[in-house]
């Protein structure tokens, strides 16, 4: 491969409030350096998913919200158990009891397109997830999201001022309307050149090894 060559484009689809996102993110973290080493170079970019479009503007009461989801909060506190036992085995500190609301997400997506185009998205995503999961910050909260955003590379009053406009809504719901046309019912997924490889956190050599078929396969795009 050139070296001088652009990368190929990972898009990732994810939400903010998708613990195995998190977790997925992790695994690709550690497997994008591996194929590099391959000499296969990938750019990572993600686009927005809503677990729970439903949501209102303000979110909703976290355990109230997932005792309905998964029944009782016993059961909702069994499969984050399970998350953070996972979590942790990544070096990820998952805080459930920290968090008071969950939160609608489309204005977290609209700071993570921001940070795309300012060259900062990987930062910022990984500050949401931290901010959320480990800290319980109210990531639907434009004051919570600028902050987190300004600690990530993004200008906080910039982020802020856009949060109090509507720039990047409609896009932000139109990626999400199109992930939904396509089929998908869950995050993450993971996309090359418009081909869904495979969805879920699954481990950094599987996905090595997905990525590096696709290569060949589908063969290496122009970013």
């Amino acid at each position: 491969m050139d070296a001088t060559a652009a990368p190929a484009r990972i898009d990732v689809i994810s939400d903010a409030v998708c613990p195995w996102c998190w977790i997925g993110k992790r695994h690709l973290d550690r497997a994008v350096p591996a194929l590099a080493r391959q000499g296969l170079r990938f750019a990572v970019n993600w686009l927005p998913f809503q677990l729970n479009p439903e949501l209102p503007a303000g979110g909703v009461d976290h355990e109230a919200f997932r005792a309905r989801k998964f029944g009782s909060l016993a059961r909702a506190r069994e499969a984050e158990a399970k998350v953070a036992a996972a979590g942790a085995a990544l070096g990820l500190a998952f805080r459930f009891d920290l968090i008071r609301r969950t939160p609608n997400t489309v204005d977290a997506h609209r700071v993570i397109r921001l940070a795309g185009r300012q060259g900062v998205q990987g930062a910022v995503v990984e500050a949401l997830f931290q901010g959320f999961f480990a800290e319980g910050a109210d990531i639907g909260d434009p004051a919570t999201l600028a902050a987190l955003a300004g600690g990530a590379g993004l200008d906080a009053q910039a982020v802020a001022a856009m949060l109090a406009g509507d720039a990047e809504r409609a896009e932000v719901l139109a990626e999400d309307q199109s992930a939904r046309g396509a089929g998908l019912d869950g995050v993450p997924s993971f996309v090359m050149r418009g081909y869904v490889l495979f969805s879920g956190a699954v481990p950094a050599e599987t996905m090595v090894e997905a990525f590096a078929k696709a290569w060949k396969v589908i063969g290496a795009p122009a970013g």
